[in-house]
Order: C-alpha cells, then structure tokens, then sequence
C-alpha cells in the first residue's frame, strides 16, 4: 500500500523546509525509521527517518525545493502491499546504482593529503547537499580538502564557512593533524600554517563572493534562507508584541569568587568549564517558578501559563543564531546545567543540533556579556513572556553599609518582556527576585 511522506514540521513556529538531499533513490529499499531524506530550515538540518519499512516509489519535491510543512515530498510502496519489493531490493549494497547521472565536479585540482591523495573518498562527496555544495563554491572552498564534523563525516555548511574563513591550505593541515600518527606526511611542502580564529574586523576579505561571515565593502550580501527568516521572525516580533524593557545591576562578587573557587576542580570531574550561565540559569529558573506569568505565552483566548520550564539559550554561530533549549531546566542542579548547556553549544557550534534541541522554549537566557556588552535590548523570541540577559562583569567602586567604598564585581541583567503578559510590577519584581537569588551565593555551597 503506498504511503504519501509530507515535508514535515521541524519545529513549532516552522511553516516551510526545503529537501537539502535525498538519502535514497526510487526503488531502494528503506527500513522503519532509517533516513531517507535531510531536510533543511532556517534553524536547523535534520536527517527524516521514515514511517515505514518498504521500497521509495516516488520522490515529488527535488533537491533544492522548498515547501510548507504538510505538502507531499515522496510516496513509499510498504512492505507487505500487492507490489512487493525483490528481496535483492532489502540489501541496499547488494547492487549499487547511482540516483542520478554525476555532474562535473567543479573542482579539478585535488591537493594530497598525508596518504598521497584527496582528504575525502568520492563516497563522502557524495553526499554533500546541493546548500553545502553551492556555498563551497561561493566560497572556493575545495570539498575534497575539507573534513566533515556531520553524521559519519558528513560535510556540512558550517565546516565549508570554517574553511573558508581559515584560507587555502588550512582544511588540508587540519585532515594532517587529524591523522594516524603512524603514517608519514607526503613528501610534498607542507602548507603555510592558517590561522584559527576568524579575521579581525577591518582586515582586507579573503577573494571571493561577499557573505555574512566575510562582507566586502561596496558589495551586496545575498540573503541566505536562514537570514530571511530570522528577519521575518524578528519582524513579526517586534510588531506583534509590545517590547517593554527594564535593567538591575547586581553584585556577583560572592558568586564570583565562588565560581573562580570550583572551576578547575569542576573542570577535571566533568570536563566542562564552569561558567556563571550555569548559576544564572540556575536563579532564572527558581524567579520564574516564584513569578510563573513571566513563563506563559499571549493567545487570543487568554495567558497561556506554562506548566514546563524549558530555557533556550542563545548562541551565535557563523551567520546564524541557534537557540537550543534545556528541557525541564528545573529539574537540573547547577552542576547538571553545566554539563547540559555544555553539550548544547557544543552540538551548536558543530552544526549537530536536531529540531527537538530546538523547540519547545519557554524562556530564553542570552550570555550578551561574553562578548563585552553591559547593556542590551533584546528582541522577545516568538510565544515568549520574556528574555533576560547577562551582561560582562565589571569591577566599580560601590557605596556598601556605612558609607564606605569598596571595589565590587558587578553585573547588569537586562529583561524584554512581552507587556500583553506581564505589567511594569510583576517584571520589576521578577528581576528583583533573580538579583537576590544571585547575589546570596556564597562560597562553599554544593553544586
């Protein structure tokens, strides 16, 4: 019996996704629940496993495509309809075909790696999504030299950036240090060694087309589909919801010192660097369980108070901007937090997070003082109350009892609030709750 797959929705407020690849070809078999198509959003790559078991009769939407969520993509024949696949049609190996005819590969020339040849089989190659293939080019960036950081090596859009960003040579020198000790370099001249961090602002831009990553002065950066729909939500944001804003300053000496007291002992037990986001998360969490308006959402029906505390927290990577969510945040400890924020920005930098690492945040936590600021307005993100900020510490001279000064570690913590869902007072109060929260850390308490 056939079964018709619709493109599906890979996140609450997603309404579109285009088909980046197709894992299979008509008349290959598919097992329930293996991938068979890698569909593409403005937040997130995710590999679709399928509903069924049986054989891919029909692909609808191409390559490239992009359509609402619901339309039909594919049709696959199930096991067990009046048509059944060969058994030969079960062992997908037994008898390779290609999808379709190969075109040219745009890159010739194919630098050696240690072991004499392309850092990447043909078969990796392969499977590189048209997005990915049509970035390396914008970029010239040679597919063949850039190792994969995706499932089984798979290269994705954030590792052909990391390459260009670095230069020539640089994806090759990172294949040689990523090999085998064992084996010898080739006897060819080893590569000029690249940099590792992206170039400083003002520096001329490698040659190439203009990007987000690498803009060029007097040119035009084409939007990319992400970009667009970040601009679209944050439109529809700003529009829909009233934004009001409203700032503390805090003194996170104690937490300080507390967090300075642990961090290398903590860095040895879990292998995670401890931070003050985990303390942060910690306090907005217990504020929102005191003042549960600022976890709720508008509808036109009334507030919509939310059961589940889930915290996104907002990271930046390349020309986009992730914010997975820690599931059932009150459940964790401080220590638990770090190890879970941890392997969110982890999967987040390495282009790994799937749309369930994506969706159904309730609030969102955003670290703005890792970069330096000490003040910000951020913009609400979509069906939230609220995002609070933490902003980069900073050592003042501060008027405490007595009239005396002293030199303290101080820290603004700024909130967006949606004005349909909470009045002046209830967000005052909610900062005031997580000021006190914050500063009543102390050294030596557990983790």
């Amino acid at each position: 019996m056939p079964t018709t797959i619709t493109m599906p929705q890979l996140g609450e407020s997603v309404t579109e996704g285009t088909v980046a690849q197709w894992l299979k070809k008509p008349g290959d078999a598919i097992e329930k629940y293996e991938s068979f198509v890698e569909i593409s959003t403005d937040k997130v790559t995710a590999e679709v496993p399928s509903p069924v078991s049986g054989v891919l009769k029909e692909i609808i939407v191409k390559e490239g495509e992009t359509v609402p969520t619901g339309t039909p993509i594919a049709v696959i024949d199930e096991v067990g309809a009046a048509t059944q696949p060969e058994p030969a049609l079960k062992v997908p190996h037994a008898s390779p075909m290609p999808a379709r005819p190969q075109p040219a590969r745009p890159f010739v020339a194919r630098p050696a790696s240690r072991n004499g040849g392309a850092l990447n089989p043909p078969e990796t190659l392969r499977r590189v999504s048209p997005a990915v293939r049509r970035l390396a080019r914008e970029n010239s960036v040679d597919l063949t030299t850039v190792r994969g950081t995706g499932d089984q090596g798979r290269i994705t859009a954030n590792d052909v950036l990391a390459a260009a960003q670095q230069g020539p040579g640089a994806a090759m020198a990172a294949g040689i240090m990523a090999a085998p000790p064992t084996r010898q370099p080739a006897p060819a001249a080893p590569a000029p060694p690249a940099p590792t961090s992206p170039p400083r602002p003002g520096a001329p831009p490698a040659p190439g087309r203009s990007t987000y990553d690498r803009p060029i002065p007097g040119t035009l950066v084409p939007l990319s589909q992400a970009r667009k729909i970040i601009a679209q939500r944050m439109v529809e944001s700003k529009h829909t919801a009233p934004h009001a804003w409203t700032m503390v300053e805090v003194d996170v000496t104690d937490l300080w010192n507390l967090r300075r007291a642990e961090k290398d002992r903590f860095q040895r037990e879990k292998g995670y660097a401890l931070t003050l986001l985990p303390f942060f998360i910690h306090a907005v969490v217990q504020s929102l369980k005191a003042y549960p308006l600022m976890n709720a959402r508008f509808t036109d029906e009334g507030i919509q108070v939310l059961k589940e505390i889930n915290v996104g927290i907002a990271v930046a990577v390349s020309s986009n901007l992730m914010v997975p969510v820690i599931r059932h945040a009150d459940n964790y400890s401080i220590a638990g937090l770090v190890v879970e924020a941890g392997k969110l920005i982890e999967k987040a930098r390495a282009g790994k997070l799937t749309a369930d690492d994506l969706t159904g945040g309730t609030f969102t936590v955003n670290n703005t003082g890792a970069n330096g600021s000490v003040l910000s307005a951020p913009i609400l993100n979509g069906g939230q109350a609220g995002i609070v900020t933490m902003e980069a510490v900073v050592k003042r001279p501060v008027v405490v009892d007595d009239d005396k000064i002293v030199i303290r570690s101080m820290m603004n913590v700024c909130l967006s609030l949606d004005h349909r869902v909470v009045d002046g007072a209830i967000a005052s109060a909610f900062l005031v709750d997580l000021k006190k929260r914050l500063e009543a850390r102390r050294s030596g308490e557990a983790l």
